[in-house]
Formats: C-alpha cells, sequence, structure tokens
C-alpha cells in the first residue's frame, strides 16, 4: 500500500475517531496531518487534541481557511507581479549578454597578445594593435549600450514595486477613512482566531458606533460626517498598539481587532477611545460655527477558542447595542449582556 493510501486511511479513522463529517475541506485538512506535510499544521491539531478541544465543524473551518486557502491578489497587483518578473528576466539576459562580451573580448586580447608575442612583422603587429583598438571601442558601445539597459530595467523595477505595494494597500484599505477595510478585517479576523486556538493566547474584540450618526448627517450634512469618521480613524489609530487593527466594519460602526489582550485590556481601550472622541469639539472649518461634540458607544467581546466567528462578532455587536440601549457613550462587554439579546439601533 503507498504512502498516500495509509495517510488516507488514518485521516478517514481520525475522522471518524472524532465525528467529524467526511466533507472535501475536513478531508484536506486530516489528510495533511496524517501524512505529516506541513509541520505548522501537524503542530497546532496536536495542541488542540492535547487541549481537549472538540472538532467542531467552525474549528475545522479555521483550520482549512489557515493552511488551505490563500488570498489571491487583485488584478492589478497580479498585473503589476507579472511585468516585474518580466523586467527582471531581460535585466538576467542582459547581464549574460555583458558576460559573453567580454568573454569574446578576452579571448581576443589573448590571441592578439599571443600573436604579438610570438614576434609579429610590422604590417602584422599594426593590424593586430588596430584590431585590438577596434574591439576595445566595440566593447565600450556595448558596455554604454548595456548600462543604458540595466539603469532602464532597475527604474521600471522601482516603479513596479511602487504599483504592487498602492495596489495591495488600496485593496485593503478603506477609502475615507484609510482603516482596514471589511476584506482585511475578515483575513484578520480568520488569522488572530486561528493563532489564538494554536497558541492559547487571548484575543479580544472591540465594536464601536457614533451615537446619532444619522441625526448629525442630517444636519450637517454627508460631507461634515466624513469629516468626523476621519477623526475617528485618527484617535482610533494614537489609542491602539502596532500589532491591533483597526477596521471600518461598515457604515459608522468600526470594529478593532486586539490579539493578546484579555477583556478588561480591551475595556481599558475601548474607554480610552470613548473618552478622547467625547473631549473633541467638532467645528466647521469653512464656516468656523461649532457643531458639538460626538460620544461613541463600545462592546467588547473575547475569543473562545473553537467557536465560530459569527458568534464571537456577534456578542461584540450586542455589547455595543446594550451599550446604546442603556444610555449610549459608554463600554459594554459581553459580561454585562443580558441572557435575552437586546436589539437596538442608532
Amino acid at each position: 500500500m503507498s504512502d498516500a493510501n495509509i495517510s488516507a486511511e488514518k485521516a478517514m479513522a481520525c475522522m471518524r475517531e472524532r465525528d467529524i463529517p467526511a466533507l472535501p475541506d475536513n478531508f484536506t485538512v486530516w489528510y495533511h496531518y496524517c501524512a505529516g506535510t506541513y509541520p505548522d499544521l501537524k503542530r497546532t491539531v496536536d495542541i488542540l487534541i492535547d487541549n481537549g478541544q472538540e472538532f467542531s465543524p467552525s474549528v475545522n473551518a479555521i483550520l482549512f481557511e489557515r493552511f488551505f486557502t490563500h488570498e489571491s491578489e487583485e488584478k492589478g497587483a497580479h498585473s503589476a507581479t507579472t511585468k516585474l518578473e518580466g523586467v527582471i528576466k531581460r535585466a538576467s539576459e542582459y547581464l549574460n549578454e555583458a558576460g559573453e562580451g567580454a568573454a569574446q573580448f578576452g579571448e581576443h586580447l589573448a590571441d592578439a597578445s599571443g600573436a604579438l608575442a610570438d614576434g609579429a612583422p610590422g604590417n602584422d603587429a599594426r593590424t593586430i594593435i588596430e584590431g585590438i583598438i577596434g574591439a576595445s571601442q566595440q566593447m565600450e558601445k556595448h558596455s554604454h549600450a548595456l548600462e543604458q539597459r540595466l539603469a532602464s530595467a532597475s527604474d521600471e523595477v522601482v516603479q513596479l514595486r511602487k504599483e504592487i505595494e498602492i495596489t495591495r494597500r488600496e485593496a485593503s484599505t478603506d477609502g475615507l477613512t484609510g482603516l482596514a477595510n471589511r476584506k482585511l478585517f475578515d483575513l484578520t479576523m480568520r488569522e488572530t482566531c486561528a493563532h489564538a486556538m494554536e497558541s492559547g493566547d487571548p484575543l479580544c474584540l472591540l465594536m464601536l458606533d457614533i451615537d446619532f450618526f444619522k441625526k448629525f448627517n442630517d444636519n450637517y450634512g454627508h460631507q461634515t460626517g466624513d469629516k468626523v469618521l476621519k477623526l475617528l480613524a485618527l484617535v482610533l489609530n494614537e489609542s491602539i498598539k502596532t500589532h491591533d487593527v483597526a477596521a471600518r466594519y461598515g457604515g459608522e460602526e468600526v470594529a478593532v481587532v486586539l490579539p493578546g489582550s484579555m477583556l478588561d485590556d480591551a475595556m481599558a481601550v475601548g474607554e480610552l477611545i470613548r473618552d478622547r472622541i467625547a473631549k473633541k469639539n467638532i467645528v466647521n472649518r469653512t464656516t468656523g460655527k461649532k457643531l458639538g461634540g460626538i460620544t461613541l458607544s463600545v462592546g467588547a467581546s473575547t475569543y473562545v477558542p473553537g467557536e465560530a466567528l459569527t458568534d464571537f462578532i456577534e456578542r461584540a455587536d450586542v455589547a455595543l447595542y446594550t451599550a446604546k440601549q442603556t444610555g449610549r457613550n459608554r463600554v459594554v462587554s459581553e459580561k454585562d449582556i443580558p441572557e435575552q439579546k437586546l436589539a437596538v439601533g442608532g
């Protein structure tokens, strides 16, 4: 029996033992676990097994997403990457061409040197020397042309790298606020939850919403509302750590992913952001008119290893709306959520 068949049988046995449905994604995870294809996957699953983790559908889905799915590059980035590969290939060809030219020039000099050393007659010696001069001039022209082509290729590489970086940044950034967009938020959540499951490190989530933002927009216009969202983004970036991720979740709602933070720490970050926003005075720069202040409601939740990401997010959302229902301008944790979920808007 082949190694592949043995690994497949082991995978099916592991799945049956843990009541894991025989679905393609699940089989992919457990086949490669049993085969030992990916050390990181094997280590992660071993840790989960040692911790007595139940391999629920959400756990298996996270494992598959972590180790077997990859975000495809945006078309623009892919195109620029392809162009970059072409430029590098051309530069390599130029260098090979230069090497061949230098080798030929070297052979020509060696032959001429040998002829002169053998005592060539005057006319022959003159011809040999003129040949050396001509070869040198040709080599100089060739080197100059090569230098120009390499310089051009170098400029192209620099420009294409800038294009790739800009395209990738735009693909993961909210155009208005500069915060991470929903796509990057979803990817961050999958990666940080998988890491938390593997390492046992804490992970928390804040959901923030500007109070009465619709009314603010109606009173002062959407352009002013956009400036408020930019102000919120600025305060967020000043208030979180470099490894935390703030994202525009939708409309005026913002999410902050806090890897390595306990719930009390997350509450403190939420309170810091809430307090800083509450102290801001909004002024219309065009007219100088004072528009008053704005406030935030904040909800916080902590990740339970193995749970569905939707459950993790929902608890933060419910905490957020609990904050709104109990007076707004406050931070509420999942521990403060009433048993019966509250649904509130605005």
